[in-house]
């Protein structure tokens, strides 16, 4: 069997939740577990983060594949209904839904629904993505007061700077103008507003990477916020090279050896998730010490320097991320971010995942 392996670790779920709970105390927090739970496998990753009020998820079969698993929290599907068929089904099993157009508002009318359902009013206040228009928003959201088949109404928006310098009070300021004027719940702060703006932490929070151990602030390492990687890559060396100066390894000629190199060949390529566009230098993790790919990603295979690594042989292992090597290192040298490439692992399919419990 192919050695490349994703564990995932329950108790760095548990930690990186409790480090929300500390930041958010008069919080709800509906912990984002789309994307099957960022690549760490949708239940998973909700077993791990049980101690949450809710969930957000994408699919209505997501949000039944929780409740089948016997979890009675809030579930939310953070885009709405797509059909109208999803509707009826999602009041009958208590699943709330993302309002965020009216055509959905209209899917709702017209479903004449037996049980009344929980939303969250989506206002769009300058990411431009979903939501109302903020200038339309106080008008609807009075006539919807009205509607019998609406259980409760939390307001929401999403901030689009939340990890920059520029903030997030030019959109905050939108919301609140709003949300003033009614006694509904409210729900602002994604993972980076929860670490960098208390003010966010309203009646509910949505957590999403921080969760599984990666950063949301770009120049900002996970450990300087106490989280714990939820997700470890590892695989083995496949074969060793001796590289004379001058040789080359893998595609395109791209790099040559500056002098004599031992090089491992190692199982894990971007047909699994580990990013194509990672270029020599990037880091990883072999026989107690760090050292860096060389070369191009080939589909099923990349390349380490094993020179100065003496105890490296054939099935020795290696962290491509996890406990030594953050995500977000692999991700910034790729020119991307964690979450791509967590969520990368389980698209490809070719990774098995394996939950370490306690």
């Amino acid at each position: 069997m192919r050695p490349l392996k994703a564990f995932i670790n329950q108790a760095s779920l548990r930690h990186n939740l409790s480090i929300v709970k500390q930041l958010t105390p008069n919080s709800k927090i509906m912990s984002v577990v789309k994307a099957n739970g960022y690549g760490h496998g949708l239940i998973n990753a909700a077993q791990g983060l049980h101690e949450s009020d809710g969930f957000a998820v994408l699919s209505l079969n997501e949000a039944i594949d929780l409740r089948e698993h016997g979890f009675e929290q809030d579930i939310l599907l953070l885009e709405g209904a797509f059909e109208a068929y999803e509707i009826s089904i999602a009041a009958k099993m208590g699943i709330n839904l993302v309002v965020h157009n009216l055509h959905q508002l209209q899917m709702i009318e017209n479903s004449k629904l037996n049980h009344p359902i929980d939303i969250h009013f989506k206002i769009n206040t300058g990411m431009n993505r979903l939501g109302f228009n903020s200038n339309d928003a106080k008008d609807i959201l009075k006539s919807l007061q009205k509607k019998s088949y609406f259980k409760s109404i939390t307001l929401m928006t999403h901030f689009a700077t939340a990890d920059e310098s520029k903030g997030v009070d030019w959109q905050f300021n939108i919301f609140n103008n709003i949300a003033k004027q009614f006694n509904f719940s409210r729900s602002v702060a994604n993972s980076a507003s929860i670490l960098n703006f208390k003010n966010t932490h309203l009646d509910w929070v949505r957590p999403g990477i921080m969760l599984y151990g990666a950063s949301p602030i770009v120049g900002k390492k996970s450990s300087s916020f106490n989280l714990k990687p939820a997700m470890q890559l590892k695989s083995k060396i496949i074969s060793i090279q001796n590289l004379s100066k001058g040789d080359s390894i893998g595609y395109g000629d791209s790099f040559k050896a500056n002098d004599d190199m031992r090089i491992a060949v190692v199982a894990c390529g971007y047909a699994d998730g580990y990013p194509r566009h990672a270029p020599s230098g990037t880091p990883v993790y072999i026989e107690g010490r760090k050292t860096f790919t060389v070369g191009r990603v080939s589909m099923d295979m990349l390349y380490i320097d094993i020179t100065n690594i003496s105890g490296a042989s054939i099935s020795s292992d290696v962290e491509l991320w996890g406990e030594h090597i953050p995500v977000d290192d692999v991700a910034e040298k790729s020119g991307t971010v964690g979450y791509e490439l967590l969520c990368a692992i389980s698209a490809s399919k070719r990774v098995p995942i394996e939950t370490i419990y306690g």
